[in-house]
């Protein structure tokens, strides 16, 4: 259960080539399948909040399973920050009761979770972890858990689905009231976490190792942002399956980090120190 604990913090933090005739048209431009992503990459670039609802499903080669569920918002200012609600954390069969709240800024990352709090025995309702603390206090390979979260992040999945060289549009579709293209193809894991950028290629890269090529689908409104995008990749070595739906870009999120006296630090016996 420590384990399970220690990881779920971390899973917390916390996401083109080839196609020809398919076609788009976004900013009255007629654009290849190719292109869209391309062009939807470069917007993510310029997005400077955004929520999300997300689902993530993983699984390594001896059949241990994990499942992320939750709510996702981002800011980019003032200042650099995340926040997710999780309202299911399942690894390896066990579950964490009633979820979790995490919100990350920088390497520091601020949980609230009674079952958490109650394990390492803290006094305040948020516990503040570091991140390289707490990959050393519980044998959490926390690069490959991030990696995984991360994949749901909308510059990271976006990036990704550029390395696609059989992309092809596939329909018009409505998501959660937008009109939008529906997009679907596959892209190489080792070619596509080269187009991730240098200070993220390593967590992502951690976060697919065990699956070499991952499907994609991707649903491209008509300002060429994703309002969904699914992953899906099973090999053998490991499954990883995640879905995010966006329903909100550049919009105020206001997130703020818990007030001082509300916060504990992890108890000096699990830091790894």
């Amino acid at each position: 259960m420590r384990r399970l604990l220690l990881a779920a913090g971390a899973v917390a933090v916390i996401g083109v080539a080839g196609c020809a005739p398919a076609v788009t048209s976004i900013e009255n431009v007629r654009l290849s399948a190719s292109e869209v992503l391309q062009q939807t990459s470069e917007k993510a670039q310029d997005v400077t909040s955004y929520t999300a609802d997300l689902v993530v499903d993983f699984s390594d080669a001896t059949n241990r399973t994990g499942n992320i569920q939750g709510k996702m918002r981002y800011q980019q200012k003032p200042e650099l920050a995340t926040d997710l609600t999780l309202n299911q954390i399942s690894m390896d069969g066990q579950n964490i009761p009633g979820g979790l709240r995490v919100i990350l800024q920088g390497d520091t990352v601020y949980v609230k979770s009674d079952m958490l709090k109650t394990f390492v025995g803290a006094t305040k309702p948020w516990i503040k972890l570091d991140l390289k603390q707490l990959g050393a206090s519980g044998g959490v390979n926390v690069d490959e858990i991030l990696g995984r979260a991360q994949q749901i992040d909308l510059k990271t999945s976006v990036a990704l689905l550029t390395a696609s060289k059989d992309v092809k549009a596939v329909g018009a579709e409505q998501v959660g009231g937008v009109d939008t293209t529906h997009y679907s193809g596959t892209f190489p894991v080792a070619e596509a976490v080269k187009q991730v950028a240098p200070e993220m290629r390593a967590k992502a890269e951690a976060g697919l190792a065990r699956v070499d090529d991952m499907k994609f689908d991707a649903w491209i409104d008509a300002d060429g942002l994703p309002r969904k995008i699914t992953l899906n990749g099973d090999q053998g070595r490991g499954s990883f399956n995640a879905t995010v739906a966006f329903t909100s870009f550049n919009e105020s999120v206001a997130i703020e980090t818990p007030a001082a006296d509300q916060v504990g630090e992890l108890p000096q016996h699990l830091r790894g120190n």
